[in-house]
Order: structure tokens, then sequence, then C-alpha cells
């Protein structure tokens, strides 16, 4: 499903969706609780979605489909490799933390086989950025800026390992930190978290001098 088949009450749904699996987690939560909150009719979700796996597919299509473009777009720009990683560091760890609720259900939620096979859309999203992550590090080792034993596929849960932990541990880190309201947080992400992200995935990728 793509964006423009999207009207608003499929956005509406979507939202909801959004907002319950968040807080209820995807197993936790039903059509019948999607729809007593979108204050939609029951049939209705299940006639735009069919099933809440099919449902869950279409909130990652709507949440992600531009990030593809952006990674694309990414590597035709004008900078050298390690800017460009940088610039995929920021790209990634903003779009987790404006949906931290939907990426938090797809990496702790569907670990088995079989529920990643049943959201194809996910696998295939990540095939995709993955690629485009691929394409910016061989450029960076064509170069000769990058090692050349990196083990690519390993670069992304680095990056969202790191900001997942971080994350999951968010009171703790808060205190250590002093990061007492939601704004100072998510600046901190933002700025920090980010840069130190940015330094671990320079330290694996450039050789050392």
């Amino acid at each position: 499903m793509s964006n423009v088949e999207l009207n608003d009450k499929k956005i509406q749904i979507l939202e909801v969706a959004e907002k319950l699996f968040s807080e209820k987690g995807f197993e936790g939560t039903s059509i019948r609780d999607i729809s007593k909150e979108a204050k939609i009719n029951i049939a209705m979700v299940s006639y735009y979605f069919g099933s809440k796996e099919r449902l869950l597919e279409a909130l990652i299509l709507y949440k992600t489909s531009d990030l593809k473009l952006q990674l694309e777009n990414l590597f035709q720009e004008n900078l050298e490799p390690l800017d460009k990683v940088n610039k995929l560091i920021e790209i990634y760890i903003n779009r987790i933390n404006c949906n931290r609720g939907i990426f938090r259900i797809l990496h702790f939620e569907f670990t088995s086989r079989k529920k990643e096979q049943n959201l194809m859309a996910f696998t295939e999203l990540k095939k995709g950025n993955l690629k485009s992550l691929e394409k910016i590090i061989q450029e960076g080792q064509t170069k000769g800026v990058f090692r050349k034993d990196v083990i690519i596929p390993l670069i992304t849960p680095t990056i969202m390992g790191t900001f997942f932990h971080f994350h999951m541990n968010k009171l703790f880190f808060q205190d250590l930190l002093q990061l007492n309201t939601e704004a100072l947080y998510n600046d901190y992400i933002k700025t920090s978290l980010t840069k130190h992200i940015q330094q671990t995935i320079k330290a694996l990728l450039v050789y050392e001098n």
C-alpha cells in the first residue's frame, strides 16, 4: 500500500494504530481496540487493511516511504564519503526518534522468522536501506578512505543498537545526564548521542593514523 492510496480515514486508523501499538505492544492491541479508539466501525478497519499484520505493514510504509528516497538522494550528493555516512546517521537517528514507538515494535517484537516473513514490506525496506549504505561505504573504499574489512551489514545494528540502549534506559540517562525535560532529552539525542554514534562508526570505517 503506497501513500497515494491513503485517504484521511485510513490515515486516521494508522495514527491510532501507531499510538496503541506503542502503548500496548502489537500483541496487546486488537483490531477492536483500534476501531474503538478511532471511533470507526470494526468492519471498516478490516475492509481497509484485512489483518492486523497488514495494518502494521501499511503503517511501516506510511511512516518510512520517504526514507528510502532520502538515502538514495544522499548517495548522489556532492559530499565526501564520511560526510555522507555522518548525514546518513543523522537521518536514521532523527527518523527512529520521531517514530520510536513503531521502531521498537519492529525491532523487539518481531524477532521470529515467521513474523518477519509476514512483514515483507519491512524486510524489503531494510534491504533497500542496506543497499544505499553499501553504495556509500563502497564509494569510500574505492577512494581509499574506508577500510576494506568493514562488515557493512553490522553498521546499521551498531547505530540502532546504541540508540535503543539509550532509549530503553531513558530514566537512568535522564537522571545521570540531568535531562529533566523531554525537550532536553530529545536535544541530547539530536546532538550528543548522534555525534557519539558518528564517532563510533567513523572509528569502524576509517584507517587508523
